[in-house]
């Protein structure tokens, strides 16, 4: 008689959460956003806009960085769970 085969991965839900994923992104996402931002506010003094500091630059990115990682997390939980389907 054989033994039953137990599976030892867990289930979707608990593999990949959301907020894991979100938070492990997080960073990555702002700093990529503070970076855009700061390139952006020297671009804008070239054609006579004001200057953005780059503090200003890093409070806005941290804002906008919060949909963006969320985003970028639901994207790669889908990537992920594409790859691990039989």
């Amino acid at each position: 008689m054989k033994a039953a085969h137990r599976s030892t991965t867990p289930p979707d839900h608990i593999r990949w959460p959301l907020w894991w994923l979100w938070l492990l992104l997080y960073p990555f996402v702002a700093l990529a956003a503070w970076i855009d931002l700061f390139m952006i506010g020297l671009l804008a003094t070239w054609v006579g806009l004001g200057n953005l500091s780059p503090f200003n630059a890093l409070l806005v990115s941290l804002v906008l960085a919060l949909p963006a990682a969320y985003g970028t997390a639901l994207w790669l939980r889908g990537l992920l769970h594409r790859a691990e389907a039989p």
